[in-house]
């Protein structure tokens, strides 16, 4: 738990570095084999990046965004900024979460009922689950590229912070410019459900 806190922090965790980052997630698995416990809040805090940039590709609009993430502890908290920054900004139709629904994703306290706006996937086509981290998200080219598809049914779960003291944020740089976006589409697989 005093890891879990201290890691709240972004100084902490940006001082941690690559390599004894991976150094500390190499003596957890050991410890977790060992105990047979998931430490699953230490596990996701030690995965939380911070000011990593993320390429989003729309594959039913054909466009492209380059964003910045910093502190999110879990996708449920991406998935749901990526609807607010995207669909709120105007980038992309669909429903955009509520301000509070945003607003609990990054700073404010508590949660509040949300709905999913989209299906994250890999640029391989795997499903790239809200359950899971943004570290989930596979590394092209030095940038996490991320692909949005419509969603194949209706998910519901409470918007919030896996971490409630630490906060989240996820920033639009720049919109790709269409050629861009229709080269690294073109690059992406499309898959349907898992195990296809």
């Amino acid at each position: 738990m005093a890891c879990v806190a201290v890691l709240n922090h972004a100084a902490v965790r940006t001082a941690l570095g690559t390599e004894r980052r991976a150094a500390l997630l190499t003596a957890l698995r050991a410890v977790q084999e060992a105990s047979g416990d998931a430490f699953k809040c230490l596990h996701y805090a030690l995965l939380v990046l911070d000011d990593e940039p993320l390429i989003v590709l729309d594959r039913a609009t054909s466009t492209g965004f380059a964003l910045r993430m910093s502190g999110l502890g879990d996708n449920f908290q991406l998935h749901t900024l990526l609807a607010d920054v995207l669909i709120g900004g105007g980038h992309l139709p669909g429903r955009a979460p509520s301000a509070e629904e945003a607003a609990v994703c990054r700073d404010q306290p508590g949660q509040v009922p949300t709905t999913g706006s989209f299906n994250l996937v890999s640029p391989t086509g795997e499903w790239v689950w809200n359950e899971g981290t943004p570290a989930d998200i596979p590394v092209v080219d030095g940038a996490r590229l991320l692909v949005l598809d419509p969603p194949p049914y209706q998910r519901s779960w409470p918007a919030g912070r896996f971490f409630p003291h630490m906060s989240g944020d996820l920033v639009l740089e720049r919109v790709l410019a269409p050629e861009e976006a229709a080269r690294l589409l073109a690059n992406c697989v499309t898959k349907g459900s898992p195990g296809e």
